[in-house]
């Protein structure tokens, strides 16, 4: 397939994005059900850590996005789950005097795999690391069904 882009642009999610940005969730993970982060979850995340959540689009489509907070990596050391790590979902882990950016989603919509979108999405986190002066990044990821 291929795929004209006119303009590709990194944007901070917004929380009228929501519903473009829920469909371009149904799409990326049209083969696991339950994948789909609320409204809710994402106006908290978006109103906690606005600079942390970003989209990309592809001639003003939503195609990806990355989701982060902060956290203290000391909270975390060992195991840990990723339910724990983000506050069961609630987002309450984040912490701007924390000392780690941490990954809690990065999706691409299927069509526009391939094309190093992740990358761009990881070079901004890998940016905001060191813009914050962060010590590091770490992530993490939902696996729907896996227990």
């Amino acid at each position: 397939m291929n795929i004209k882009i006119e303009n590709l642009n990194l944007e901070f999610l917004q929380v009228n994005d929501y519903e473009e940005l829920k469909h371009a969730m149904i799409d990326a993970y049209s083969n696991l059900p339950d994948s789909i982060w609320s409204k809710q979850q994402i106006k908290t995340l978006v109103n906690k850590f606005p600079e942390g959540q970003v989209v990309l689009k592809v001639n003003e489509e939503i195609v990806a996005c990355a989701l982060t907070i902060i956290i203290k990596y000391d909270d975390f050391r060992g195991h840990y789950t990723y339910e724990e790590v983000t506050g069961s979902y609630k987002f309450d882990t984040h912490d701007i005097d924390g000392d780690v950016l941490y990954g809690i989603e990065v999706f691409i919509k299927p069509k526009y795999r391939g094309m190093r979108l992740g990358r761009r999405l990881y070079d901004y986190r890998k940016e905001l690391c060191e813009n914050l002066n962060l010590r590091g990044i770490a992530f993490g990821g939902r696996i729907p069904g896996y227990h």
